[in-house]
Formats: C-alpha cells, structure tokens, sequence
C-alpha cells in the first residue's frame, strides 16, 4: 500500500500538473486534458517525462500568470489552477441611513458629470431649494454676472456671494445659468437678471452686482438704477396741486417697473483692459521710443511660440537648451501674456540667440531683449493684484482699495533705473489706473470695506496669507499715538479695532465694525467667480451632449457647481 500512495508517473510530481487532468495511463504513454483549454481534445505525453506538456503550456498560454504547486499537498481537486495563498476578506456590517445614501449617490452623479436620468430622483430639487433657505437668514448677499456662448447658445450666468456669520469666510453658490435668446441688449439682460433676482428673494437684499465693462451690462444698471429721491420735484409738485399725466405714455414705458441693484465693474477686467488697451496704446504711439522695439520684440517672441507649440522637434530643442518649455500666451488672460514674455526674458540673450538659430528663426536684439526685461519687472506689481482680486478662497470687496493704492506706489517705485524706452511707462500705469478706477478711489462704500477689513489695519499681513500677498500690502512703519482712555461707545469701538490683530475673529468682539464688515465686504472685487461657472460648463457641454436642453444642462451645472455648498449645508 505504501509503493501505491508514491508518484509512480513524471506527471503526478510535476509543479503544473494541476493544469491538467488525467485521463487513462496506457503502457508507456499518459493521456490528460489541458482544463485551460476550450473542447475535449486530449495530449499525450510518456510517463517519465513532461516535456510535451511543458512545450503545451509555453506555446498555448504563453500570456497567462502561471502558478506552480506543490504536488505533496495532497489536493484532491487537481482540475482548475488555483494559488499558492488563498486571500480572506474580512466583511463587517455596517448601517448606512438613506440620508447618507442618498447623499453618495449625488456625489456619484455629480462629480462624475452623469446624465440625470441615470437615477430619477427630485434630489436637484431639494439641493437647489436650500440655497434660497441659506439666503433667508442673510441681511447682506451679492451676485455677479456675465453671458456665455458656446455650441451656438448664449446664456446668462449668475453667482450669489454671502459672508458665513459663524467663521466670516466668504461663501458662494450658483443660482442660474440661463439660456438667452436673441441679441444681448440693456432691456433684455436687466429683465433677466431681475427675474432670477425675484425668484430666489434676493432682490433687496443684495448690496451690488459685480459684471465686466461690456456695454450692454454697464447701460442695464444705468437705465433701471433704483430711483433716487427728488426734494424739489416733491416740492414743485405741492405747488403745482393737481398733476396731469399721460396714461398711454405711463402703460407705454418700461421704466420703473423692476431696479436692479448697484453695479461695480469687475475690478480683474479693468486691470486687463489697462494692460492691453492702454499699455500697448502708448507703446505703439509715435510718441515714445519704445514703438519698434516693442512691436519687433513682441513678433519674435510669436514666432517662437508658434514654432514650440506646432513641432514637437522644436519643443525638444527649447527645453534642451533652456532647461524648461516656453509658456504659451491665452488670448483670454493677460496674466498669461506677462507670465510667457517674462520665461522668455529670462532665458540668457546668447542662450535665447543659440535657440533662434536652431529653430531657424530671427532672435532678439540685445535692446529687444533689454525691452522685454524691463517691461515684464514693470507690469509684474500688476500680476501680482490681479491674482489677489481674482483669488478663490475669501476675497472681499474691502481688498480692492489698498491692493490698487499698492499696486500705484509700487509701480511708480521702478521709474528708477529704466531705459528711455519704458522710463514714462509706470506714471502711464498709474495714470490709467487713476482714470479707469476713479469711481473706486472715490467711494465710501470701498473705503469703509477696506477699514473694516483686520489684515489692512496693521502693519504685516496675516500669516494665512501667501508670500506674494504679503510682500504686496508690506506697509512702513508708523508710530501709533496712544490715544486717551474714553467711554465704550462707537467711537471707542472703532479705535480698540484699529488697534486689534489682522483675524477675521476680532471682528466677534466689536459688533457694531462686524456690522459694516458684514454689508460692504459682501461683494468680491472681481467676477471671476462666475467665469468659473462657465468654465465647468465647458465640460458638461461637451460635443458629445451639445443636445441637452437648456433646462437639463443649467441643472447639470448647477448641481456641479454647487455641489460643495449643498454638502455643507447639509
């Protein structure tokens, strides 16, 4: 009994035999099946040897993970491969409520920009409702806005901003993103913008609209403006007694009917008009002694864009040579333009000359390139403000006041050491800030935003903030008078805060300054934030799902868009 339990063939002491499974043993020859194998067919192979076997596996499943086996092991079940080491899977129970269900399947939805109809549920309905809700128990909210055309479709877009009572931080969520139909009138936009307004109960509540310098925004907010109260038309009318008016007229006329609130140019936008309109105006006049170079430096610099970004070859010979690739301007951003003239001036001038040559194309002057240098150190304070106002996270409207009054002194530092080329370039800076801006440096409203605002009541920035912020608002340093001690009244209160920390949570311990904060620090200074909306709308309304209806695409992206204020709210 021993002899039988010990292998008596090659092929019951081999390492792959569980891949096969024997048949009959007929005199000197053993007859198996290969059970990797489709059908019946049967191999045979002799009993002391497994080479065709061998020659079988390596021929037929050449492409699998083969796993050899101990064959003392003593398995009964030889007929289906399996591995050295069974894996355990440990499971436990755990209770998911439909709340917390519910709540995965939006996010499943939403993140992963799938159609709605993959669950049919009112779950929109009850997202989009709880902004209202969040907007019910806020005295001070904004909105900004703008229109969008892609696919042949233009819609109108709108963002609500708020200040979180609790933490401070600057809140927002998206309210509409509206198809709009036809030309893109003052009449048409302000009806619009009103009706959404009316639909959401924001209509008295909002302290002002942020849109771009577009024309037909600028002429809405100034044809349906809230009505300002009139002493002496009141006072005529007394004299006057009984009034006759023109019913036909009155019927005939749309003003009056609905106002929109107050309006602030989007701040990002008219840094950008400045730097490309105004900028490149005097530079190109033939006033100045920068009109050749700068357009002679200006096409070189294209002609190395174009030649990088069309020909994979010649990407591989500015990144050899420069140790890092060029960066490629956007027609829609300038921060783009400075930020591609600027790794462009900053590459050596006989590195730069050794590029062009391999490229095959004219390079630079030693004076174009000087140019391109002091032009990009002047218009870099720019880049700077532009990243602060169009910043994500907690940009107040009281930022706008001192990062222009920063952005004029320290453009007006660099006059010194400057070429004749760009000598007069920052008092043009300036004065085109002065010019385009003279409503802002003017107004109460951003003046009390930014006293009420605690980084800009100090000397140093905050922590939290980052190192170009910081070296930006670096302010000198001042001798502070101590002042009196005197009653706890608005006075005093406003005194202790200027001497507080730069925390938003100081504000907690001066109510009536929180007061202001909250109403004039509502608005952010730029309307980036809802150019973000339209840059998701990029990626819903892709070319494959340009036949979405205009209602299903707006809740599509309002429900991405507003996915992170829902989970919060919940």
């Amino acid at each position: 009994m021993a002899s039988e339990k010990q292998p008596t063939l090659t092929f019951e002491g081999w390492r792959y035999s569980h891949y096969f499974k024997l048949v009959e043993t007929k005199e000197r020859n053993v007859s198996v099946r290969c059970t990797l194998c489709p059908g019946e067919k049967l191999l045979s192979t002799a009993v002391n040897s497994t080479a065709n076997l061998t020659k079988h596996l390596k021929g037929k499943h050449a492409n699998m993970k083969l796993v050899a086996q101990d064959p003392r092991r003593g398995n009964d079940d030889m007929s289906s491969p399996t591995p050295n080491k069974q894996l355990k899977l440990h499971f436990h129970h755990q209770e998911v409520t439909k709340q917390e269900l519910d709540k995965l399947v939006v996010s499943f939805i939403v993140d992963e920009m799938l159609p709605i109809n993959t669950v049919e549920s009112p779950t929109f309905r009850k997202k989009l409702s709880k902004i209202p809700t969040t907007g019910d128990s806020l005295q001070y909210v904004s909105t900004t806005a703008d229109i969008w055309s892609s696919h042949n479709r233009s819609f109108l877009g709108i963002t609500v901003h708020w200040i979180n009572p609790r933490n401070l931080n600057h809140e927002k969520a998206a309210i509409a993103c509206k198809r709009i139909k036809g030309r893109h009138t003052y009449d048409v936009i302000g009806f619009e913008m009103e009706q959404i307004h009316s639909a959401f109960g924001l209509s008295h509540r909002i302290t002002a609209t942020v849109t771009d310098n577009g024309s037909n925004f600028i002429k809405a907010f100034k044809m349906y403006a809230p009505p300002e109260p009139d002493e002496e038309e009141d006072e005529e009318q007394d004299e006057q007694g009984v009034v006759f008016t023109d019913v036909e007229e009155l019927l005939g006329t749309t003003e009056g009917q609905f106002s929109l609130p107050p309006h602030f140019r989007c701040a990002s936008h008219t840094l950008n008009l400045i730097s490309c309109n105004d900028i490149d105006k005097w530079l190109s006049s033939n006033k100045t002694d920068s009109k050749s170079v700068y357009r002679s430096a200006t096409a070189k610099c294209a002609a190395l864009w174009t030649k990088a970004s069309r020909s994979t070859v010649a990407s591989e010979i500015v990144e050899e040579i420069c140790g890092k690739k060029l960066i490629m301007p956007t027609s829609t951003r300038w921060n783009s333009f400075h930020d591609a003239l600027s790794r462009i001036s900053d590459i050596p001038a006989q590195d730069l000359n050794t590029l062009c040559t391999g490229l095959d194309i004219r390079g630079p002057t030693e004076r174009e390139h000087l140019f391109l240098k002091e032009y990009c150190s002047v218009l870099k304070p720019m880049t700077v403000a532009l990243d602060i106002l169009q910043g994500k996270e907690n940009c107040y409207y009281g930022s706008l006041l001192p990062t222009l009054e920063n952005l004029m002194s320290r453009t007006l530092a660099l006059q010194n050491g400057l070429s004749r080329m760009t000598a007069d370039l920052p008092g043009v800076i300036v004065q085109a800030i002065k010019t385009r801006f003279a409503p802002v440096l003017k107004s109460r409203e951003a003046l009390l935003a930014a006293l009420t605002l605690p980084k800009f009541k100090v000397r140093e920035v905050a922590a939290h903030s980052s190192a170009n912020e910081k070296d930006f608002f670096s302010f000198g340093e001042k001798k502070m008078e101590e002042e009196d001690a005197m009653a706890f009244s608005a006075d005093s209160e406003v005194l202790e805060d200027m001497r507080s920390g730069s925390e938003l949570e100081v504000l907690n311990r001066f109510p009536r300054v929180k007061a202001v904060f909250m109403k004039y620090n509502t608005a952010t200074p730029s309307s980036a934030p809802v150019e973000r909306l339209f840059s998701l709308g990029d990626l819903v309304l892709t070319p494959r799902r340009n036949r979405l209806s205009d209602k299903r695409f707006e809740r599509l992206l309002l429900m991405r868009y507003n996915h992170p204020v829902c989970a919060d709210v919940e």
